[in-house]
């Protein structure tokens, strides 16, 4: 039997998200209020690094319920390969592979696990946890394609289908003021609204290009804190990864905050490359990150990092 120590806060979000998702506070959620006093001269520090003993694959989305962690990765059997000309609307074949989404605990030990996906459809993207379910998505590996999305009970880890769309669904959270589910499109370019069952409300680009999102979560009423990277060509080979975080709108897809990350995992990835999971902790907000990949040198190596707020 799995012991669930809740913390109190997450405990009385999900009993208030069971009995009505508007009536969720509307004070400001201290990780919101975290990034935003956040420049460009916040300093990172990795205060633990857990390695993961299981085979990780290519992480994709983050989030914690209570003292356990759920992490989305895609399994990549046969990579997409690039079309010459596009076919039926596509740049790539689909690929084949699975989606995997594994419950470990606070040291990165594996407890259960359970694979997600149908068919062509097999990429996880970034996750949410609304306070009672976790929102998964799950697309074909190639952009303007096909999804489902995913809620899965964290108790049974039992997952039902929500809901299917048309283009590829990279990560998605649910608003606690509304109910409504957001999503962004491959590389984040598109931004989505939907109900809770699927019925589209919203469809329109995405204003900001500093980052791609990779990974998103709802940070109270109206809001999400949202992590990724742009990949930057330099002029003796090789790249450059920018990292970052912004504070989004849900409502508008305006970002209110945005703040750039250059701290680097062991093979030299920008922290936040992969899934990111942030909280805040009086006057430090902390970071659980997963940059690097199961095939790379060590493998996936699950980083706590930290960083001071500024006072005043």
């Amino acid at each position: 039997m799995v012991r669930w120590a809740v913390p109190a806060a997450v405990l009385t979000m999900a009993l208030g998200l069971s009995a009505d998702v508007g009536a969720a506070s509307r004070k400001p959620d201290p990780v919101v209020t975290a990034v935003q006093s956040l420049d460009r001269n916040a300093r990172w520090t990795v205060t633990r690094r857990l390695d993961l003993a299981f085979p990780t694959h290519h992480p994709q989305g983050l989030a914690r319920v209570g003292d356990r962690l759920y992490l989305s990765s895609v399994e990549v059997t046969e990579p997409p390969v690039r079309y010459p000309a596009p076919v039926d609307g596509y740049d790539r074949s689909p690929g084949k592979g699975r989606g995997h989404l594994f419950e470990l605990d606070l040291s990165g030990r594996l407890l259960r696990q359970i694979t997600l996906g149908e068919g062509t459809m097999y990429h996880p993207g970034g996750i949410d946890f609304d306070g009672r379910d976790l929102w998964v998505p799950v697309a074909e590996y190639r952009p303007n394609s096909r999804s489902i999305v995913y809620r899965v009970d964290p108790r049974s880890l039992r997952a039902s289908e929500a809901f299917r769309f048309k283009d590829h669904v990279g990560g998605v959270v649910r608003d606690r003021r509304t109910g409504h589910v957001h999503g962004v499109s491959w590389g984040s370019r598109r931004l989505f609204e939907w109900t809770e069952r699927g019925a589209p409300l919203r469809r329109g680009p995405n204003e900001s290009h500093y980052i791609d999102y990779q990974d998103c979560a709802a940070a109270g009423p109206g809001k999400a804190v949202c992590t990724g990277l742009t990949e930057y060509p330099v002029a003796t080979g090789g790249r450059f990864d920018l990292g970052g975080i912004a504070v989004v709108d849900l409502r508008t897809g305006a970002v209110g905050h945005e703040v750039p990350v250059t701290a680097l995992s062991p093979n030299g990835h920008v922290v936040t490359r992969n899934p990111v999971h942030l909280e805040a902790d009086g006057g430090t907000l902390r970071m659980w990150a997963a940059p690097d990949d199961g095939e790379e040198p060590g493998g996936t190596r699950l980083l706590v990092l930290e960083t001071v707020l500024p006072r005043g």
